[in-house]
């Protein structure tokens, strides 16, 4: 990416941060989930030594507060990333904790009892979200 003032070049990077975000030259957001990716794990350790002195609404609480917004920041860009998946095995990591469960146990079930959606779906959701609020923004087939 070139950094422009007017007609002069500043500078050249291959990758900026911009409002949290940080975007590289291939669009791949490979560094940016690996900054999430590293937060995540911050917050899995953070909630692993309060685990055993919290009710499970207060975990799940934690989690929203702390992990979910990590998530979704920018979701609608990276979410579709082949290095989504990396977040997604975090987010299993911490429910994981906070259900008690080891570390090869399914997390269907506990996804639903605590009413979190996975990543993907995270994903699906906000995307969705965006759309229905700027649908002006977008052609319908009545006006191609």
């Amino acid at each position: 990416m070139q950094v422009l003032s007017g007609d002069k070049k500043i500078a050249t990077a291959w990758s900026l941060k911009f409002l949290g975000l940080t975007i590289d030259t291939t669009f791949t957001w490979k560094q940016l989930i690996s900054e999430l990716t590293t937060r995540l794990n911050k917050a899995c350790y953070a909630v692993r030594p309060i685990k055993p002195f919290m009710s499970l609404d207060v975990l799940r609480s934690t989690y929203f507060s702390y992990v979910h917004s990590i998530i979704t920041y920018g979701i609608i860009f990276l979410g579709n990333s082949l290095h989504s998946e990396e977040i997604f095995k975090v987010q299993k990591r911490i429910i994981r904790i906070i259900m008690n469960l080891s570390k090869n146990a399914s997390c269907r079930q506990p996804f639903r009892e605590l009413n979190i959606l996975p990543v993907p779906s995270q994903y699906v959701l906000l995307l969705f979200l965006f759309i229905t609020k700027n649908k002006d923004q977008y052609m319908t087939n009545s006006q191609i």
